[in-house]
């Protein structure tokens, strides 16, 4: 393994979960009839999507900085699953929330296996 390269694979699954939070936060971005929470939420949501971008270009330095995004996805799923369940969330909030749960079950596996053999 080199310095800074785990593998392809891993490159693209952090490529994958950025592209996936900005493709999530890019409709509220543009709709005009959702309040400055849901918006601001949207610009957070885009900010998790360049910090993966970030690690994906050095993944063994940076992948520390997954925490952070195991957190907050694991925070909206505690927040949110509820008013899925219930059938009062937002159309489309399970299948994002499920998402979520891919992407932080991804970063746990990196963060616990190759990024910590690596350093």
């Amino acid at each position: 393994m080199s310095e800074g390269n785990l593998g392809r694979g891993w490159n693209w699954m952090l490529w994958g979960a950025a592209a996936y939070n900005w493709l999530v936060s890019l409709p509220v971005l543009v709709d005009g009839q959702l309040t400055a929470e849901a918006k601001i939420s949207a610009v957070l949501v885009a900010g998790f999507g360049l910090l993966y971008a970030l690690v994906a270009r050095d993944p063994v330095r940076l992948a520390p900085a997954l925490w952070a995004g195991v957190a907050g996805k694991l925070g909206l799923v505690v927040l949110l699953a509820p008013a899925v369940l219930a059938d009062s969330a937002a159309p489309g909030t399970g299948p994002v929330l499920a998402g979520d749960l891919v992407f932080t079950a991804a970063f746990l596996a990196l963060l616990l296996g190759p990024a910590r053999r690596a350093r």
